[in-house]
This record gives structure tokens, C-alpha cells and sequence, in this order.
């Protein structure tokens, strides 16, 4: 059962939670929460690369011939394939070790970069998963906190062409960890 988005609007962007299939999403870009190697791999990752297709599959192997893997808290654009997104940003969270490795500021850097590579192509819109939460195990709570955070204070400085950001989770439990977020963000 989908719940109903939550939203709130900051510096004229609307900052929405839903659940629900990030590979669905028709804003501009969707973000995808990668490892390093950029090749596919489980949970969203996989389902990005599945539902876009070889097109993605094939940019994420020339940035890596021209650039090595990519380093957590950074962030590159392709294609986005079959999908209804142009564009698919993909990002490297951190995966937690006991929240004492600087997890939070390299979480933080994964949601800023990929927001600056879309302001950068002037897209309106993006999509963002639930980042590190899945098998890099970052707490839920604590990451939505990171999450909301950081997105509400780029859109303050610096919202650029970004009219919309939505946080998409795949589950009830992470939505409610998002909306908890949301609400003591505001």
C-alpha cells in the first residue's frame, strides 16, 4: 500500500518522500546508489541497471576505463537508458563502521554531489534513494536525518534550476524513517 507523499518547500523547491520504485520516477534524473566499481550490483543499484538497460551499463564502463573507480562521497551522470529519467546520477555512500569514519560527512557528499552534478546540466528535477541503507548498513534513522539535511540546506544555498527532490523508499519502514526526518527538519 503506497503511502502519501509528504512535502514541504524550501527556497521555491518542493521537497517530497514517497514510497515507491525509484526505476518508475520520471523526474529528470534518478540517483543511484552505486559502489565504486560502477558495474551494476544488488538492491537499487541492480534494479537501476536492470529496468535502464545496456546503455548505462556501457557509460559507467568508459567513466571507469577514463577515471578508475569512483570514490565514496563523489558522483558521476549517464544515460538513463530505458528508464523514464534522462539521466541517472550515480553516487558511492559510505558504509558504516560504527558511525566513528566520518560516515555522516561522506554521506553528506554523496547527496551534495549528486544535487551539484544536476544543477550542473540544469535539470529541475531528481529522485534519490535511501543511500547506504541497504547492504552497506547504515542506520536508517541516522542516515535520513544526513539525507534531509543536506538536501534542505542545498536547496536553501543554492537551489540552481532544482524545482523538485524527491526521496523515493522502496518500504514502509524507510519511509517512516523519512517522514520522521522531514518532520523534525522543518
Amino acid at each position: 500500500m503506497e503511502k502519501p507523499s509528504q512535502e514541504v518547500t524550501v527556497n521555491q523547491a518542493r521537497l517530497a518522500i514517497i514510497q515507491g520504485d525509484i526505476t518508475r520516477q520520471a523526474t529528470e534524473a534518478i540517483v543511484n546508489a552505486a559502489n565504486s566499481g560502477l558495474m551494476g550490483g544488488g538492491g537499487v543499484d541492480g534494479a537501476i541497471h536492470r529496468a535502464g538497460g545496456t546503455a548505462i551499463l556501457e557509460e559507467c564502463k568508459r567513466i571507469v576505463a577514463r577515471q578508475g573507480r569512483l570514490p565514496t562521497g563523489k558522483a558521476v551522470i549517464t544515460t538513463g537508458g530505458n528508464l523514464p529519467a534522462r539521466y541517472v546520477i550515480h553516487t558511492v555512500g559510505p558504509i558504516w563502521q560504527g558511525g566513528n569514519k566520518g560516515e555522516a560527512a561522506l554521506l553528506e557528499s554523496a547527496y551534495r554531489e549528486s544535487l551539484k552534478l544536476a544543477a550542473a546540466k540544469k535539470l529541475a528535477s531528481v529522485s534519490f534513494p535511501s543511500i547506504s541503507t541497504g547492504a552497506y548498513g547504515y542506520p536508517l534513522a541516522e542516515a535520513a536525518r544526513v539525507a534531509i539535511k543536506t538536501v534542505a540546506s542545498f536547496l536553501k544555498e543554492s537551489a540552481g534550476s532544482l524545482k523538485e527532490v524527491v526521496f523515493v523508499l522502496f518500504d514502509s519502514r524507510s519511509y517512516e524513517a523519512y517522514a520522521s526526518a522531514l518532520e523534525e527538519a522543518v
